[in-house]
This record gives C-alpha cells, structure tokens and sequence, in this order.
C-alpha cells in the first residue's frame, strides 16, 4: 500500500486566493504521495520564506559552490558531486515542468526570476516555488472551456493559453534554455571544469525523459501522449542547439514504438526513477 505523507511544510500553506496552478500542483503531488515535494510546486506568496531562495542568487552567490562542496565531501568525488547537482538543477528548472506538461498539457513560468528554491535541513534542494503562478495552456483547457469574465475582461485569472503544443513546447524550451545556460555556466566555474557543460546538458534531455515516462506510469495517462510532448520539447531544445541528445543522453522512443518499451532505456523501475532524481524525500 502507498504511504501517504503528512508534510509539515505542505499543509502550512497559507492559500488565499486559489488558482489553476493550485489544482495542477495538488495533482502533481499525488503522482508520488510517498514524497510529495519531488514533483509539487509551490507558490511563494503561500509559504514562509525560511530556507527559501531565489535561484537567480545561485549567480551572484556561493551557493552552487558550498552545494558541490557538501556533496563532494560526503561522495569523495567532485565529479560526482558536479554530475547530481547538473541533475539537480534540470530537475528543477525543466523536469518538474515537464511533468506537467506530460500530465496536463500546462506549464509555469521557468524563467530564473520566477523561481525559488526550498532546501533541507543539509542544504539541499526539495521542493520549487514560483512567483508568479500563471500558467500557459492549450486550447480546450477545463479553465478555458469554463472561462468567466475576470475585471470584465474576457479570459480567466492564473491563465494563459497558447495555441498549441508546439507552441507550449518551444516556449518551456526557450524558458528553461535562458534560466539553465548560466546556471550550468557558474557550475562550470565552481567545479573547476569537473563536469563539461555538454554533459550537464544531457542531464537535461535524461530529466526530460524520466519525466515524460514515469508520469503516465504514476499517473495512469496515456504513454503516447507522455511520448509526444517530452519529445516536443527535446525537438525544441536540439532546435536551439543545445546537446540534450548524446551518448550519455538517453533518447524519446522511435516512432512507432510506445514508451513503455523504453522503459529498459530509462534503466528505473517507479521508485528507482523519482529516487535518482536528486530530490531527497521526506525521511
């Protein structure tokens, strides 16, 4: 049987004002109710700000640097250390997203000033909150189809809708593009080179897959779907000339292959997949 946890943290969200990104975040916590902060997103004017800070200060401070060092210390590897905290980071900027995305067809905004991040009591980061919690849909989204007027102006609140998947695809691509580049830059820089910024960025193509495979596999969804728009946005990265596919980047299915028989790629069964994902559960 699952084991639903109790977080503290979670419950003592404050929601005044409930939005569209409340309800995706509350099913995105449900994906793997055993650790829900693996997949949940928080919306920071709900929460307290202790041990929050904005990913932007991950440039301008020592942060990245003190991370690695504790991970190095405890691994007795720099390499190693560099290679989780690449994963680390694409799990918070792209692979949390992406899970929605595979999920519901939505997204939030990944820019570097949008975004906080929550650590534990070791310093390393759980959970992601967003400053501004609106998020791009699809066309025949359920907020939408049920679209009141909002201030007498047509649309509804937290919403945004483009006009495809496509579309929702380049602009995650573009979004995480422009947060990750400087965040891989200073981790570069504070390794000492350990890990190329090629490699991390294969990190990005294999959080990516995690996400649009073990998804519909916790979620019960269509695999198919999980397929096409993890593959959408992999296309849109290749597209700006990010190296998200390589030898140690693991690959979409080939047409006509359905992602569950990927699964051996992937190499993670259910809770090997979230385990390694760099995001500590709740102990």
């Amino acid at each position: 049987m699952t084991a639903v946890v109790d977080d503290p943290l979670i419950e003592a969200m404050a929601i005044r004002r409930a939005l569209p990104l409340h309800e995706s975040s509350r099913r995105l916590r449900a994906l793997y109710p055993e650790c829900p902060r693996v997949y949940g997103v928080a919306v920071m004017a709900d929460v307290s700000k202790r041990r929050w800070w904005p990913l932007a200060a991950a440039l301008s401070t020592d942060r990245l640097r003190l991370m690695l060092d504790a991970s190095a210390a405890e691994m007795e590897s720099r390499t190693t250390a560099a290679q989780q905290l690449a994963a680390t980071l694409a799990h918070a900027v792209i692979g949390r997203v992406v899970a929605l995305v595979v999920l519901e067809g939505r997204a939030w905004d990944t820019g570097l000033e949008n975004l906080w991040v929550h650590v534990d009591s070791e310093g390393a980061i759980d959970w992601l909150g967003v400053v501004d919690a609106t998020l791009r849909v699809l066309p025949g989204d359920p907020c939408t189809r049920s679209a009141q007027p909002v201030d007498g102006v047509g649309g509804v609140e937290g919403v945004v809708q483009l006009p495809s998947e496509a579309a929702l695809a380049t602009w995650i691509a573009h979004r995480c593009h422009r947060s990750l580049a400087p965040l891989f830059a200073k981790l570069y820089e504070v390794s000492g080179g350990a890990v190329s910024i090629a490699s991390m960025w294969h990190t990005v193509g294999t959080a990516i897959v995690v996400a649009a495979t073990q998804v519909p596999l916790l979620a019960g969804s269509s695999e198919v779907t999980g397929m096409r728009r993890g593959q959408a946005v992999l296309d849109a990265l290749v597209g700006f000339g990010l190296p998200v596919r390589g030898q140690t980047a693991l690959q979409m299915a080939p047409r006509g292959r359905r992602i569950g028989q990927t699964r051996h790629l992937v190499g993670l069964n259910r809770r090997e997949g979230l385990a390694k994902l760099g995001q500590p559960c709740l102990s």
